[in-house]
């Protein structure tokens, strides 16, 4: 194709015309993507329509190019013509794939589809999209918008999924079969019933006990800490804490967890006997206790924070200063922790 610029002027002649006065296909694709160019410039200046037609004269000139069709997709997005868009998408992937284009010309075209269907709200379409763009180049932008947007589909179907009164069902199933000393039977719904109401702390204290009869202690460990955060004065945490640990043998840890739970509550009878007989069974040697608990990567942390160091040493000295500094939730988590480890004590 030659183009033929007078003042005021342009021919511009169709490929089979061109085709018959002898241009070469170098020719031809030269002046497809002139055409190309000039549907750019037009769509910077977003004057999509014309955009189109030189967009439709370089496809004539050059069908197999994939490019232009991504072009079109591009304008028909910018335009709000979702459908147009996701079809020019699907045509260039075509066209690029039949004739061997650039894996990212492809992976673009795809990523455009996507962004097409996002905008239109299909969230789960346009996951789609952007995965089967990643098979074929992974852009690291574009594997961030993937990991975002699988994380709000999770989190909107997770939010749809909630029904507290469906969640009281599903915990009264489940206090039945443990009560029957059926426990994965209990489970199933415990695990149910979370789901269907993640911000009950009670839920998650009856799963922890389920999983205590189990001997799934450390999942009944994360429990109760769950449990711990939603609700900070759920005494009946603290105690299901203390009892795994105790079944765990971990006498400090176990003991402190039931301190806490008299720091709520002076006079509850399950957490003065914890204590007791964490006191009672706890025979390990002090140098052996301290030995352990320096191996810990936690504890070495704190000691070397140059903070707590400070703290401790006003606690040695004034100890008045216990008290203010329990007040910082942080500090109180450090200091409780040391004392479980045996590194320091609170009377």
């Amino acid at each position: 194709l030659r183009i033929w610029n007078f003042p005021g002027l342009s021919l511009v002649f169709s490929s089979r015309f061109s085709a018959s006065l002898g241009f070469s296909p170098i020719e031809m694709a030269e002046a497809a993507v002139a055409e190309k160019n000039l549907g750019n410039e037009a769509y910077k200046k977003k004057d999509f329509a014309t955009a189109h037609v030189h967009y439709d004269k370089a496809i004539e000139l050059d069908p197999a190019n994939a490019t232009f069709h991504s072009n079109k997709a591009a304008a028909y997005f910018e335009e709000g013509k979702l459908d147009e868009c996701v079809a020019s998408c699907e045509k260039a992937v075509e066209i690029g794939r039949e004739h061997r284009a650039d894996y990212t010309v492809i992976a673009k075209a795809l990523a455009r589809a996507g962004n097409a269907e996002l905008k239109r709200g299909n969230l789960k379409a346009a996951l789609n999209w952007f995965q089967r763009s990643l098979s074929e180049h992974r852009d690291p932008e574009l594997v961030k918008k993937a990991k975002s947007l699988e994380n709000q589909i999770k989190e909107e179907e997770a939010k749809s999924y909630i029904n507290p009164e469906l969640a009281e069902q599903e915990k009264q199933k489940g206090n039945e079969l443990f009560k029957k000393g059926d426990f994965p039977g209990a489970m199933k719904h415990y695990n149910e019933a979370v789901k269907r109401h993640p911000d009950n702390a009670i839920l998650y204290s009856n799963r922890a006990a389920c999983l205590t009869k189990l001997m799934d202690f450390q999942r009944a460990l994360d429990d109760c800490e769950k449990c711990i955060k939603i609700d900070p004065n759920f005494i009946k945490a603290y105690i299901r804490k203390g009892a795994v640990l105790t079944a765990m043998k971990e006498w400090g840890k176990a003991q402190s967890s039931y301190e806490a739970a008299l720091r709520i509550d002076s006079n509850n009878a399950e957490a003065r006997e914890g204590v007791r007989i964490c006191l009672q069974s706890n025979d390990e040697k002090p140098e052996a206790a301290r030995e352990r608990a320096l191996a810990d990567p936690e504890v070495q942390e704190i000691l070397r924070d140059p903070g707590m160091r400070l703290i401790l040493e006003q606690m040695s000295n004034d100890p008045g200063a216990l008290r203010e500094h329990l007040q910082n939730p942080e500090v109180a988590r450090k200091i409780m922790k040391l004392k479980e480890a045996g590194i320091v004590q609170i009377r």
